[in-house]
Protein backbone atom coordinates (compact mmCIF):
# COMPACT_ATOMS: atom_id res chain seq x y z
CA UNK A 1 0.00 0.00 0.00
CA UNK A 2 3.11 1.96 0.97
CA UNK A 3 4.30 1.96 -2.49
CA UNK A 4 1.01 2.74 -4.51
CA UNK A 5 0.75 6.05 -2.12
CA UNK A 6 4.46 6.62 -3.16
CA UNK A 7 3.65 6.03 -7.14
CA UNK A 8 0.26 8.12 -6.54
CA UNK A 9 2.23 11.26 -5.34
CA UNK A 10 5.02 10.96 -7.31
CA UNK A 11 3.01 11.28 -10.35
CA UNK A 12 1.10 13.91 -9.32
CA UNK A 13 4.00 15.88 -9.00
CA UNK A 14 5.10 14.38 -12.26
CA UNK A 15 2.15 16.18 -13.83
CA UNK A 16 2.06 19.52 -12.10
CA UNK A 17 5.88 19.36 -12.62
CA UNK A 18 4.88 19.72 -16.28
CA UNK A 19 2.31 21.59 -15.89
CA UNK A 20 4.61 24.51 -14.30
CA UNK A 21 7.12 24.17 -17.52
CA UNK A 22 4.30 24.86 -19.70
CA UNK A 23 3.90 27.74 -17.75
CA UNK A 24 7.71 28.83 -17.63
CA UNK A 25 7.62 27.82 -21.39
CA UNK A 26 4.64 30.81 -22.26
CA UNK A 27 5.64 33.18 -19.48
CA UNK A 28 7.96 36.46 -20.63
CA UNK A 29 9.17 38.49 -18.60
CA UNK A 30 11.10 42.15 -19.41
CA UNK A 31 14.08 44.28 -18.23
CA UNK A 32 14.00 47.79 -19.29
CA UNK A 33 17.82 49.77 -18.58
CA UNK A 34 19.33 53.21 -19.23
CA UNK A 35 16.02 54.54 -18.01
CA UNK A 36 13.99 52.90 -20.28
CA UNK A 37 16.12 53.54 -23.14
CA UNK A 38 16.53 49.96 -23.82
CA UNK A 39 13.71 47.27 -23.15
CA UNK A 40 14.07 43.39 -23.73
CA UNK A 41 11.37 40.47 -23.52
CA UNK A 42 12.05 36.85 -22.88
CA UNK A 43 9.54 33.93 -23.12
CA UNK A 44 10.26 30.90 -21.27
CA UNK A 45 13.84 32.22 -19.96
CA UNK A 46 15.05 31.62 -23.08
CA UNK A 47 14.41 33.25 -26.15
CA UNK A 48 14.44 37.28 -26.85
CA UNK A 49 10.72 38.02 -28.19
CA UNK A 50 11.51 41.38 -28.61
CA UNK A 51 13.84 44.36 -27.97
CA UNK A 52 12.55 48.27 -28.02
CA UNK A 53 15.49 50.97 -28.42
CA UNK A 54 14.84 54.97 -27.35
CA UNK A 55 16.12 56.25 -31.06
CA UNK A 56 16.98 59.09 -28.69
CA UNK A 57 20.03 56.84 -27.58
CA UNK A 58 21.18 55.63 -30.96
CA UNK A 59 24.52 57.84 -31.19
CA UNK A 60 26.38 56.70 -34.40
CA UNK A 61 29.46 57.52 -32.21
CA UNK A 62 29.07 55.78 -29.53
CA UNK A 63 27.81 52.15 -30.77
CA UNK A 64 29.46 50.18 -27.62
CA UNK A 65 26.98 51.84 -25.17
CA UNK A 66 24.05 51.07 -26.77
CA UNK A 67 25.46 47.32 -27.31
CA UNK A 68 25.96 47.19 -23.53
CA UNK A 69 22.39 48.65 -22.64
CA UNK A 70 21.17 46.08 -25.23
CA UNK A 71 22.61 43.46 -23.70
CA UNK A 72 22.32 44.32 -20.05
CA UNK A 73 18.71 44.38 -20.87
CA UNK A 74 18.59 41.22 -22.45
CA UNK A 75 20.60 39.11 -19.41
CA UNK A 76 18.31 41.23 -16.81
CA UNK A 77 15.03 39.57 -18.65
CA UNK A 78 16.55 36.36 -19.12
CA UNK A 79 18.12 36.08 -15.27
CA UNK A 80 14.33 37.03 -14.60
CA UNK A 81 12.76 34.43 -16.04
CA UNK A 82 15.19 31.80 -14.68
CA UNK A 83 13.98 33.44 -11.35
CA UNK A 84 10.59 33.31 -11.60
CA UNK A 85 10.56 29.66 -12.91
CA UNK A 86 13.09 28.05 -10.22
CA UNK A 87 10.63 29.80 -7.61
CA UNK A 88 7.60 27.65 -9.22
CA UNK A 89 9.47 25.08 -9.29
CA UNK A 90 10.94 24.82 -6.00
CA UNK A 91 7.04 25.37 -4.97
CA UNK A 92 5.83 22.42 -6.39
CA UNK A 93 9.44 19.91 -5.96
CA UNK A 94 9.36 21.42 -1.96
CA UNK A 95 13.24 22.42 -2.25
CA UNK A 96 14.17 19.02 -3.80
CA UNK A 97 16.94 18.88 -6.33
CA UNK A 98 15.73 16.86 -8.67
CA UNK A 99 17.83 16.07 -11.63
CA UNK A 100 16.88 17.35 -15.11
CA UNK A 101 14.72 19.81 -14.27
CA UNK A 102 17.21 22.95 -15.38
CA UNK A 103 15.92 25.10 -12.72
Amino acid sequence: MMNRNMLRQAQQMQKKIQEVQEEIANATSEASVGGGAVRAVVVGGSRVESIEIDPEVVDPEDVEMLQDLVMAAVNEAMDSAQQVAAKKMQAITGGLNLPGLGF
